[in-house]
């Protein structure tokens, strides 16, 4: 049975309660919905803490299970709660914002160098997106001042829905070169950043992200390393 994605229609819902549905032979809890985001698109897996009446577990992380199921994974091996107890799930809020703040920025980072994307990682402290760049940036400085003034025109964040076929139609929006993004279930995620005129990015993606811009703060680039002919990695940090 799927699970419903509760931080795909509000990625700042924290808490909230939930049936459980299924447990795994791993040691894996399903439930009937889900503040946790499930490791995918280069974002970890929320962590946080499941209670409900005389229990409790810290969940460590949560994976994609079958059939559109949300897995969420104890952190240590322990009793778990009856298919059919109510829950209550609360996510490390912390931990899943600076996700949020650093997955907008890679999307900006992608504006300030408008190249081929070939690989992406969200941390929570910093992130990186490879790009089909067969020569280091002239300025690296450059690409950070271009990335700090999009974030400080707090710009709104937003999303919308298209069909496998409307993408198909329009591979423009795809930015990475060897990741496609999860068709098959009628339609596909957009995620926006601007409105109108002042557009600046719209892109597949199923993770989460700050509501406007000037959320994410300033930030700094690092490194940039050569990983192949054509394929140089950069760093985003938050400051």
């Amino acid at each position: 049975m799927a699970t419903i994605a509760l931080f795909r229609d509000d990625a700042y819902l924290a808490e909230h309660s939930a049936e459980v549905t299924a447990l795994t032979q791993e040691g894996g809890i399903i439930c009937d919905a889900s503040v946790f985001y499930p490791t995918g698109g280069g974002q970890p897996g929320d962590s946080g803490l499941l209670e409900w009446e005389g229990g409790a577990i810290a969940i460590a992380t949560a994976i994609k299970g079958d059939e559109g199921a949300i897995v969420l994974v104890p952190a240590t091996p322990v009793e778990l709660p009856p298919v059919g107890t109510r829950v209550t799930q609360r996510l490390d809020w912390a931990l899943r914002h600076r996700h949020m703040r650093v997955h907008t920025a890679l999307h900006l980072l992608s504006v300030a160098i408008p190249l081929p994307v070939t690989g992406g990682s969200i941390g929570a402290e910093k992130g990186r997106l490879d790009f089909n760049m067969a020569e280091p940036p002239e300025d690296k400085q450059e690409i950070e001042d271009s990335l700090n003034a999009l974030i400080e025109q707090d710009l709104k964040v937003s999303d919308d829905w298209i069909t496998d076929d409307e993408l198909l139609a329009n591979p423009s929006l795809v930015k990475t070169m060897s990741v496609m993004p999860p068709m098959g279930q009628g339609r596909v995620r957009l995620v926006r950043i601007g409105e109108d005129d002042a557009q600046v990015d719209l892109q597949p993606c199923g993770g989460t992200h700050v509501a406007r811009t000037a959320e994410i703060g300033r930030v700094r680039i690092g490194k940039i390393e050569k990983k192949g002919r054509q394929n140089r990695r950069v760093y985003l940090h938050l400051d």
